[in-house]
């Protein structure tokens, strides 16, 4: 692993020998206020002590070397990032799903970061805005959860505006100014648009513009309705950026569908979530395709038949640190499906 100006990089967040360094940032000046998800904030110094409830927060202050002013976490999906396990076995975890308020607060943070409105918003799980403000405790919500998305039903949201990834960029950029690392932001910005490039430029060889496809996150019950992607989310920039085509056209976020529906939309491609979270059957990829291949509707699908899954991180399903990682699963899974049935001798593209 190597350190550049206290970014961690590894496997997974490694920067391009052929990429550019981008130039030194101005040091934060405090006060700094900044608007977040409708409220100002005023930071009069970097904040010491955080709680980050989202997996996708902690990671992103890991990856800009602020493991050290973490003072909790909660809401995991999947294992951290390998490079980020060291310092993340140090750090207390609050809860695997919902921390309570009580939890959080009696960290004594001096800021929360929190990667869902539906944790800590209007009808917050774990709190409402005012009532950290109250203790004098700012909260800052990812805007990839706020901007052009209403989290105001009783799903995960709708989107007016399609997701992209410049949203993430926003928040890496707003925490690195927040805890005057200014630096570190736009050196881990500058990488994961070099990743997205070299992932358009791996897929562009492979005849799948308009790729008919799905993306799988998980189930309730998995014989019942799916949850799956709609196409503003990040699974919908994922296909639009590699030039596919999402076969479920609701802006809800994680809609869920029929798989008599699905099957009807006839995908070429399924993309399946994988994770280690066990909240419902379906959160196991194996459980995912031993249902597909069985189900008396599913197990008829040209898609299924042919075995044409590509597995993904959950996490890169969401509007997260680890959306690139997705973006180069699904280019490179599209291209080994070519290269398989090409093996094949079938003559068909996925």
């Amino acid at each position: 692993m190597r350190r550049l100006g206290g970014l961690a990089l590894g496997a997974g967040l490694a920067l391009s020998g052929a990429m550019v360094p981008p130039a030194a940032a101005e040091p934060t000046r405090y006060p700094l206020t900044l608007r977040n998800c409708g409220l100002d904030l005023t930071f009069p110094k970097a904040p010491r002590r955080v709680v980050s409830i989202g997996q996708s927060e902690t990671e992103i202050l890991y990856a800009l070397g602020l493991g050290d002013r973490i003072a909790g976490t909660a809401l995991w999906v999947e294992p951290v990032l390998p490079q980020f396990a060291g310092e993340n076995a140090r750090v207390p975890r609050l809860a695997d799903n919902d921390p309570s308020f009580e939890s959080v607060v009696g960290k004594e943070p001096d800021l929360v970061t929190v990667q869902l409105e539906w944790h800590v918003g209007p009808r917050g799980r774990v709190g409402r805005r005012e009532q950290f403000t109250d203790l004098g405790i700012p909260t800052y919500i990812s805007p990839s959860d706020c901007t052009g998305k209403d989290n105001s039903g009783s799903g995960d949201g709708v989107r007016s505006q399609p997701y992209t990834m410049e949203l993430l960029y926003q928040e890496i950029e707003e925490l690195a100014a927040i805890f005057d690392v200014r630096d570190r932001g736009a050196a881990l910005v500058a990488q994961l648009r070099k990743r997205e490039a070299d992932a358009v430029a791996a897929v562009a060889s492979v005849k799948a513009q308009g790729l008919p496809v799905v993306f799988w996150f998980s189930s309730r019950d998995v014989k019942g309705d799916a949850f799956v992607a709609g196409t503003n989310g990040a699974p919908g920039y994922i296909a639009r950026l590699l030039g596919l085509r999402n076969v479920i056209r609701t802006t809800e976020e994680w809609p869920t569908v029929s798989w008599e529906a699905i099957a009807t939309a006839n995908p070429a491609v399924i993309v399946m979530g994988e994770m280690t979270r066990r909240r419902f059957p379906a959160d196991d990829v194996s459980v995912k395709r031993q249902f597909l291949e069985t189900d008396p509707v599913t197990s008829q699908m040209p898609a299924v038949q042919a075995r044409r899954f590509v597995v993904v991180g959950a996490q890169s399903m969401n509007p997260t640190l680890r959306t690139i990682d997705g973006i180069e699963a699904v280019a490179r899974g599209i291209q080994a499906l070519e290269k398989q049935e090409q093996a094949q001798g079938s003559g068909t593209k996925p």
